[in-house]
This record gives C-alpha cells, structure tokens and sequence, in this order.
C-alpha cells in the first residue's frame, strides 16, 4: 500500500483575470475572463497528489469565511484530508492571477492572509502526522520558520523530504541539508543559485549548486522542455508531455510537484516519479484553473502509457 503524503502549505482563493496584456500603472484595461477558485501552491499540491491516487494531509491556516468553505470543498472533491488551523483573526488568503491570452502564461501576487501566521506551534501540533508520513512536502508561501520546523520533524524520522522553493527566497544550507528534494523552476533555480538556466546544461550547474550547499537531490523543471534530475550519481533529463494545447501553465508547477510525492509514495524510482510529474504537468497546463486542472489518476496513466 502506498505510504501517505503530509503537506504542510497555503490555501488561498485564486482570481484569475485573462487578458492580452497587463495594464501599466495608471492604465485601465478590459479583459477577455474572470474565474474564482481555489488555489495556493500547497493546496494545490494536495489536490494534484489526491488527485493522482495519493493519501494525502494538507496542514495550513484558514480564517472563518466564504474563501475558507472554498478550501474545504476542493479538498472533499479531490479526497484531501485537511489539517486546519482556523485562525478568526484574519481572513483566507487570495491571490490576483494575470494569464496572458495569446501564451497562456502568468503573473501572480498573493495575499496569503491567515496562511501567513502558519507557525511553528501549529506545525508541532502535527509533529506524529509528519513523522508517520512516507513523504513530506513544502513550499515557501507560509512563514519559514515553519517550513524549516516541519523539515526538521520529517527528517528526523526518516520521511523523505520534498521542498518546493517558491516563490524564490533566501534558504539556508541548513535547511537545505533537510531537503531529500528541492524542485524549483528555473527562475527560481536562478534567484537562489544565482546561476542563469536557459539549457539542460545550465539546469545541471544551477542544480550542482543546490547539491554543493546540502541538497539530497534536485529537480529542475523546465516547462516545455520537461525537467532535469540531477542527484550525486546520475543527472537525467526527462522530456515533457504532449497532452494537448496549452490554455493555461499557473499551476504546472504544482501538478508536477503534487505527481512527484504520490509516485515517490508509491516506491517508485526516482526517474519514473519526474516522468509521473511531467505527465501530470502536461495534462494540467490544457486546462484553466489551478486546483480544477488537475488530472486524475486515469488520465495520468492514459497518458503514461502513450509516452
């Protein structure tokens, strides 16, 4: 039986505008769409690795509102067992999502509200559940002391460690040494490492670079071009999915990510779980949304098996 999944991560409410273009400061343009849903990279993550057939805790913050009875639906949907903290002093985060209409690509800003005061005594209060887990997982929306915390627990019961490094920030050796897995995009791989990423070859310095401060492993992905596994005794670059057109890449990322940790939780190898996320990815990005793009666990072996 697969082992279960603990994230530890921020559930906020996603307003997703889609336009041809920003506005500029002062400017007041109109749009093509408008949806609201549910989003925030751990909760995304959840849902994507419920969502692929894994037992999946989702541990945050949400205040008492109707952003709050968002979370919890998206999780009863996708199976999620969620391990809330109901924080009736500030509110459920949100997040502003621009998706250019021609590209399908993103800019974000989030306002991650009750989210933000994630901390290390809530954390504690889940200490056995992430103990008992067979994969830990956690991003850098919530505070860090918190993440550094729930890495702590993990690794010192044996749970394989997965950190999502994003949005970028300053991360210590310390905590990286935590990380049996440290996935960032190469964006965030450059604002870390400081290591440009435009090839697989540039990847693989960026990822060197993690590795020389403490990483277990890293995984770089790269969108279109797949992603890049590069541990201390082999680097392999497993090319993306084709799963359709491309509508929408904001939660990609967290597909990949969500992929990754049911694989991993199942056993298998670490080159099979990245093409796991990569498939999970490719089926994300051809539909809106964040949490509502994510495949099921059908779709993902459908495609699997033609790759």
């Amino acid at each position: 039986m697969a082992g279960t999944i603990v994230i530890l991560g921020v559930f906020v409410a996603d307003m997703a505008y889609r336009a041809q273009r920003q506005p500029r400061t002062g400017e007041t343009i109109l749009g093509t769409s408008f949806a609201l849903g549910p989003g925030g990279k751990g909760s995304n993550q959840a849902v994507a690795a419920a969502r692929a057939g894994g037992r999946v805790h989702f541990i945050t913050r949400l205040g008492v509102d109707p952003f709050a009875d968002m979370a919890r639906d998206a999780w009863a949907w996708a199976g999620v067992m969620p391990q809330v903290t109901v924080d009736r002093d500030s509110y459920t985060g949100a997040a502003y999502i621009f998706v250019e209409e021609a590209t399908g690509n993103n800019a974000i800003m989030i306002a991650p509200g009750a989210a933000g005061r994630i901390s290390v005594a809530d954390v504690e209060a889940q200490a056995e559940r992430i103990a008992g887990a067979s994969v830990f997982v956690t991003q850098l929306e919530q505070p860090m002391a918190a993440a550094h915390h729930a890495l702590t627990i993990a690794r010192r019961s044996g749970v394989r460690t997965i950190l999502n490094p994003a949005p970028a920030a300053a991360i210590s050796d310390e905590m990286l040494a935590l990380c049996d897995i440290v996935t960032p995009n190469e964006t965030e791989a450059e604002s870390i490492t400081g290591n440009a990423v435009t090839d697989i070859k540039t990847a693989k310095q960026a990822a060197a670079a993690f590795l020389a401060r403490g990483a277990g492993a890293v995984i770089v992905t790269l969108g279109e071009n797949g992603a890049l596994y590069h541990d201390h005794t082999q680097t392999v670059h497993v090319a993306a999915f084709n799963a359709g057109a491309v509508v929408e890449t904001t939660g990609a990322g967290d597909a990949f990510n969500g992929g990754l940790a049911t694989a991993l939780a199942e056993g298998k190898d670490p080159i099979a779980a990245v093409r796991f996320g990569c498939a999970t990815a490719a089926i994300s990005v051809t539909r809106p949304g964040t949490a509502p793009s994510m495949p099921s666990r059908t779709e993902i072996e459908a495609l699997l098996a033609c790759g």
